[in-house]
């Protein structure tokens, strides 16, 4: 029989991993929960999968997006009450017209007919349904409330598509306009200076220092445009490479945090995520350390992740997660404020919803002052490269004016 390893917390709330024999997943899972063992991650050895490997290489594994994977709860969430989980599933199926999601839902749709809980039919499409997702559904079902846990993660889960969506249209338009000027300055300083430049080659007079300036970066454009290219590639093919390592992307995470502006708008997003996260997981009746664990992979920045790691160990020490947050020094004044005021109430999961939403709405108004901001400084450099580029264009030419009335 096939070896297991597996990854889980114990009784006790200590993380543990290790082995297993067992004839099948399922099998392997059983005898875990057999141990009173909550389990993270039941995967097969690495010799035992040689197919999976290679299949994984040869092409990327489907899985749902997350507006797809928003849209399905929601849809879940509104059949479970009405019908049982297997005729809600086919529906919900049978509903989306993309070929590639209905394979996925009926695979999950399968172990749920072959007598699986809905959680761990979802294990079959992992790509699809990460653990924070299938944790609550795990306790969903536990606890007979899976419509409630449906609604609330189709909730998070159309919050934080939102937010992305945000992200994405504030920093959009910038990069275009960026990325328009850089190829007009770029094409005039190529293209036009050089032609224009060689209306000056039999003028026995001394150029403006501008035009002496505008000339030679043109000509280091036009010769050495590939050069640039290559070296601009290279750059970021080694960046790249360093920020793989978790030496140096913590160093440079650290060091976004501590930047003016850009520093407190990744400290508030990630913040507001992981609030609303845990607010969720909390009305859902989880554990808090296990909250903490999932919500752990959704934190993008390393500097935060490693306080999450800091927080865990601070909860699982018998500390409060207000404490823990206050010990690492990077979370928001207010979020530590007002998960100390939701544990003292007894009501967590609505305080650390409320921060959730002021530090979602600080990131807008930021953002929205941010982009007013920005949008004319990129066209006032834009305007002035242009304008210096002519401005050494016509110094010549009035020059040679003057030269001629006299």
């Amino acid at each position: 029989m096939p070896d297991f390893a597996w990854r889980g917390i114990d009784v006790e709330g200590r993380e543990r991993t290790g082995r297993v024999v067992a004839a099948n997943d399922a099998a392997a899972r059983a005898r875990l929960i057999r141990q009173r063992l909550h389990i993270i991650a039941v995967e097969p050895e690495a010799s035992q999968a040689p197919r999976a490997s290679v299949q994984m290489i040869l092409r990327r594994t489907p899985k749902l997006g997350l507006k797809q994977l928003t849209l399905f709860t929601r849809q879940l969430s509104s059949l479970v009450q009405v019908s049982p989980l297997e005729e809600a599933l086919r529906t919900a199926s049978l509903q989306t017209e993309s070929m590639q999601v209905r394979a996925i839902l009926g695979n999950v749709h399968s172990g749920v007919v072959e007598g699986q809980r809905l959680s761990e039919a979802m294990r079959r499409e992992e790509a699809s349904f990460p653990p924070l997702y299938r944790a609550m559904v795990s306790a969903g079902e536990s606890s007979g409330a899976l419509p409630e846990i449906l609604l609330r993660l189709a909730t998070l889960l159309e919050r934080r598509a939102a937010i992305n969506s945000k992200l994405l249209s504030a920093l959009a338009y910038p990069l275009i306009l960026t990325l328009v000027a850089t190829l007009v300055v770029s094409a005039l300083m190529i293209s036009v200076v050089p032609r224009v430049v060689e209306q000056f080659d039999d003028v026995n007079q001394q150029l403006p220092l501008i035009t002496q300036v505008v000339i030679g970066v043109s000509a280091f454009l036009a010769a050495y445009w590939w050069l640039l290219l290559l070296t601009l590639a290279f750059m970021m093919g080694v960046s790249m490479a360093l920020l793989r390592r978790e030496t140096v992307r913590l160093r440079v995470d650290s060091w976004l945090l501590r930047l003016p502006f850009l520093g407190r708008l990744i400290r508030d997003l990630n913040a507001a995520r992981l609030a609303r996260t845990l607010a969720t997981m909390v009305s859902s009746r989880l554990p808090l350390l296990d909250g903490l664990r999932l919500t752990r992979d959704t934190i993008g920045n390393r500097a935060l992740r490693a306080a999450n790691n800091m927080m865990i160990e601070q909860v699982r020490g018998g500390g409060s997660l207000s404490g823990a947050m206050r010990a690492t020094g990077v979370f928001p004044a207010l979020l530590v404020y007002l998960a100390a005021s939701g544990e003292s109430a007894g009501q967590l999961d609505v305080m650390l919803e409320r921060a959730a939403d002021y530090l979602e709405r600080e990131f807008d108004d930021f953002t929205a002052t941010a982009l007013s901001l920005l949008e004319p400084l990129i066209i006032v450099m834009m305007g002035g490269a242009v304008a210096v580029i002519i401005l050494s264009i016509l110094l010549p030419i009035l020059q040679l004016q003057n030269l001629a009335g006299l």
